[in-house]
């Protein structure tokens, strides 16, 4: 009998492996949370929820259909899209209004970000991995 590298195997239907699939799903979702923050630290609203709205995308596969978590990122984003338009100004004419509500909106993307991060650590997916076995100190 041959011996296997389990980590570099291939599925036995010929599939690309668990391991590799992993890997690329951790790398888009890294890419994203990088152009979250920038979005952030830009003040791009907009570019930062539809950021968001990918990886939620890609985590919300992993959770039930009208599951609690499902329940919980809608009512966040009816929160976030009751604060009106996330950009940086409205134009009126020749006057630009900001929106009153900016710091709001600011406060419920950053609540979705960490709603967004948990999950993703919680999934195992993300930096906080915890396993049952890392807490055996026997």
């Amino acid at each position: 009998m041959n011996a296997r590298d389990i980590n570099n195997s291939e599925e036995d239907n010929g599939n690309q492996s668990r391991i590799n699939a992993a890997g690329l799903i951790n790398s888009t979702l890294e890419k994203l949370w990088l152009q979250c923050y920038s979005a952030m630290a830009s003040g791009d609203y907009i570019q930062w929820n539809v950021k968001l709205d990918s990886i939620w995308a890609i985590l919300g596969g992993d959770e039930p259909e009208d599951g609690d978590v499902e329940k919980a990122i809608n009512n966040l984003d009816m929160k976030i899209y009751e604060t009106g338009y996330l950009g940086k100004s409205q134009k009126g004419g020749f006057v630009k209004e900001v929106n009153p509500k900016r710091s709001l909106q600011y406060q419920l993307l950053k609540k979705k970000s960490l709603f967004l991060r948990r999950l993703q650590n919680k999934q195992g997916k993300g930096t906080a991995y915890h396993s049952e076995d890392d807490y055996d100190f026997d």
